[in-house]
Formats: C-alpha cells, sequence, structure tokens
C-alpha cells in the first residue's frame, strides 16, 4: 500500500469581524515564525521540532495569543520551510569553471544562506478538530482565532467527493488572498501499489513544445500531443512583458506581476490536462518512462529566436509531477530514465550517431540501416526501451556509445 495525499481548496464567507480575527491571528503565526526562523538561522539550522520546541515553546506562549497548538505548529511550519530549502539547495549545487577551464560542482547546505528565511504573508496552520473542525452536519466549519474560536459557512465546489470515502482530513493552511479567504486542508488515503509483476504496460514518453509530448507504447502504438498554440501563447506573453519591461513605470510593474501570475495559471492548467489525459489514455497498471532532465539545457538551434526563451523556460518537470502523482491514483508509477543519446539511437539496428538526426526536417534517418522515423517518435521508442530495462532489473537503464549495436 501507498499513501496518495492531495489538498483540498474550500472558500470560506466571514463576516467583517471574523475576516479582522482572521488577519490578526494569521500576522501573528507571521510574527512568530519569523522569530522562529531567526532563532534556527542563529543556532546552526537545529530542524528537530523537538530542540526547538524545547527552547522557545515557554518563551513563545508568554508573549503571545497564540494558544499551544498553534505555537508548536509555528515549529512545524518553519521547520519544514527550512528543509525544502535544504532539499532545493541539494538539488542546485554551486557551478563554477576552475583554473583547467572545467566545471566544478559544490554542493551546498543551509550554511551558504545569508540571512534567515522571511515569512512575507500573513498565514496560519490548523490542527484538525483541535484548530478547526466541522459543524451542523458539514454546514459550517468552526476555526480557532486568538482566544476563541468562530463559526462560519464555505464552499467545497470540485472537492466534495474527498468528504466521502476513506479520503482521511490533516492539518490545513489559511490563506488570505486578493481579499478573499481560503482554507487549503491535506488529506491522504492509502491505495494499492504499482506491481512490476503484473506485467504493465509499458509507455515512453519524449517531452518537447514542437509537441508538448510524443508517446510509444508496448502496443508499438504512438500519439502526439500538438504544442504549436502552446509555443505561440508563450510568443504573446513574451512580447506583452517586453513592452511592459521597456515603459519601467509602477504600473507597468505592477501589470508584470499579474501577467507572471496568469502565464504560470495558464501553464500549470496545460501540464494538469496533459497529465489527466495521458493517465486516462493508459489507465491502470502502467509504467510512464520519462527522461530525467534535471539540469539538462534544451538545443534551440530549430526554433525562431522569438520562440527559444518558451523552449527553456516550459515547465517540465511541473508536468513529471503532475504525471507521477496522477499515476499513482490508479496503480501506475512514473520512472525517469538518463537522457543521453535517447534522439541519436537507432531503434532498429542500435546505432548511435548524432548526425542521423536532422532537426531540420523533424526526422531520424539511419546511416547503418536507412531507418526513417519522426525524431520525437523516436525519443519516445528509445525512452521506452529504457523503461523495459528497468522493468527487467536494472537500476539504472540509459544508452551508451560504447558499442553501436545493442
Amino acid at each position: 500500500m501507498v499513501k496518495l495525499g492531495r489538498t483540498i481548496k474550500l472558500r470560506l464567507y466571514p463576516d467583517n469581524n471574523q475576516s479582522a480575527d482572521f488577519l490578526t491571528m494569521s500576522r501573528e503565526y507571521q510574527r512568530l515564525a519569523n522569530i522562529v526562523s531567526q532563532w534556527i538561522f542563529d543556532h546552526d539550522f537545529p530542524l528537530s521540532w523537538l530542540k526547538i520546541n524545547h527552547q522557545l515553546y515557554q518563551v513563545l506562549r508568554q508573549k503571545s495569543q497564540l494558544n499551544s497548538q498553534m505555537v508548536q505548529s509555528v515549529f512545524r511550519t518553519v521547520a519544514a520551510r527550512y528543509k525544502a530549502v535544504q532539499e532545493q539547495m541539494k538539488q542546485h549545487p554551486y557551478r563554477y569553471k576552475n583554473e583547467g577551464n572545467k566545471w566544478v560542482q559544490v554542493p551546498r547546505d543551509l550554511t551558504w544562506l545569508v540571512k534567515p528565511i522571511h515569512f512575507r504573508r500573513p498565514q496560519a496552520d490548523l490542527v484538525r478538530q483541535r484548530n478547526y473542525s466541522f459543524v451542523d452536519e458539514m454546514k459550517r466549519i468552526s476555526i480557532t482565532t486568538l482566544g476563541k474560536r468562530t463559526k462560519l459557512y464555505f464552499t467545497d465546489k470540485g472537492f466534495e467527493d474527498y468528504f466521502h470515502g476513506n479520503w482521511k482530513l490533516g492539518t490545513a493552511k489559511l490563506v488570505h488572498n486578493c481579499g478573499k479567504w481560503f482554507l487549503h486542508i491535506g488529506v491522504t488515503r492509502e491505495v494499492s501499489d504499482f506491481n512490476a509483476k503484473d506485467s504493465p504496460k509499458i509507455v515512453g514518453i519524449d517531452r518537447g513544445l514542437r509537441f508538448l509530448a510524443t508517446t510509444f507504447d508496448s502496443a508499438g502504438k504512438t500519439l502526439f500531443f500538438d504544442g504549436q498554440k502552446v509555443l505561440y501563447k508563450r510568443k504573446k506573453f513574451l512580447e506583452t512583458r517586453r513592452q511592459l519591461q521597456r515603459k519601467s513605470t509602477k504600473s507597468a510593474k505592477k501589470k508584470l506581476k499579474q501577467l507572471a501570475q496568469r502565464e504560470n495559471r495558464w501553464m500549470t492548467d496545460v501540464n494538469h490536462w496533459l497529465a489527466k489525459t495521458l493517465v486516462t489514455a493508459y489507465g491502470s497498471h502502467t509504467l510512464f518512462v520519462l527522461e530525467d532532465l534535471t539540469n539538462v539545457t534544451f538545443n534551440t538551434d530549430d526554433l525562431p529566436k522569438s520562440l527559444r526563451n518558451s523552449h527553456r523556460s516550459w515547465s517540465f518537470f511541473q508536468l513529471g509531477s503532475f504525471l507521477t502523482y496522477k499515476a499513482q491514483a490508479i496503480q501506475s508509477i512514473v520512472v525517469k530514465v538518463n537522457p543521453a543519446f535517447t534522439s541519436q539511437r537507432c531503434p532498429k539496428c542500435g546505432m548511435v550517431e548524432k548526425t542521423n538526426r536532422h532537426h531540420e526536417a523533424h526526422e531520424y534517418w539511419c546511416e547503418q540501416c536507412q531507418y526513417r522515423c519522426n525524431d520525437d517518435r523516436l525519443g519516445a521508442m528509445n525512452i521506452k526501451m529504457l523503461g523495459q530495462d528497468w522493468l527487467s532489473g536494472v537500476k539504472h537503464p540509459k544508452i551508451t556509445k560504447l558499442t553501436t549495436i545493442r
């Protein structure tokens, strides 16, 4: 069994007094979070909740109106944020060129931070039953504020199914956005894990922007997901951004921020749609195979200059994340493999040759066996082959150029 996690978002409808109470509480929570963050920074980054609690609990309880449970939540919130930053720093080491003009990587940790993490927005994490609970047969919700609890109405449109069945509600985050109040609740449930012995379908997925995704499955079928509309919409966003940057006025900067938020929402929607379409098309017990694109720089020579920025900045990682959790819900799995030579290997004779791929025609033509194929489809075929190797027990499958015949 594996634990499946989701976040449901409830819209809250507080009156003016309740809204003021929420804002006061969330600002106090923010203030304590910054105090705890400064203490962690000044004491060599102890991230154990018990150590932080031992040192700060009594002090903060005397100086704050937050109840005991919420002070404990502050410790967990700050520690979790530092752990997230720590993981991000591990994934992005410092790179520089040495005297021999070779790139050197230096691992980074929290000691590289020059100042403590700052919590810029008011927030509050609420523990179920202790800080929030549902009352009046799920028609209202009761939430803790400073010194009291308050009841108010909410809507759960789009998330109704999570309140029925075997979903377990966990800690919630009180969020204030654009004058509206929301409660983001983490929910979990256990589902059957992917079983490699059930003869799963294998689907190789080549990601890009000319085609958002090209798939090749165990039955030899290929699906293409066209990305031309995405490319040109990104181009329009880029042109609008440049026009606003040239103005450099206060209103232009405000519009730039709104434009970035709108573009991110649109990108997220596209990736959600694509991940859902892939999961629906192939169903349960499927091994989805992706290239591990961490620190990979894409070749944009075959794109016009106006579209090269879009190709570099598209959120490929986000698509992989969405596909991973959507696949997990239907007893499928996503595996990432080494991307080396996946666009250069002939699937028929095994020859690995860079010049066989012709970017201008989007075609692969093997000089050795004369095999011809769409270059995106060829990438998906090789990725699918690596997935078969992983299923056979190879821990880190990859294509090598040591031999030309597989």
